[in-house]
């Protein structure tokens, strides 16, 4: 999950070194994201999954995403 999670991010800021990216990386203080990159990742997230968010979910950690999505697939 993580490898896949970190191509998307790498999509959403292509300046993110993906080598630096951990379960403790912090979307936005580590990788600079702001609110539209996190609605970016999102959409993306939305695509490469095929679902669609029901609900606000606050991300505040790469592993914040990947236990998001481990529990929804």
């Amino acid at each position: 999950m993580l490898e896949q999670l970190k191509q998307i991010l790498c999509r959403v800021m292509p300046e993110v070194d993906a080598s630096k990216i951990t379960e403790q990386t912090n979307l936005v203080t580590d990788l600079g994201f702001d609110s539209l990159a996190l609605m970016m990742l999102s959409m993306e997230i939305e695509d490469a999954f095929q679902f669609k968010f029901t609900e606000f979910v606050r991300f505040e950690t790469v592993g914040d995403v990947c236990g998001y999505l481990e529990s929804r697939i």
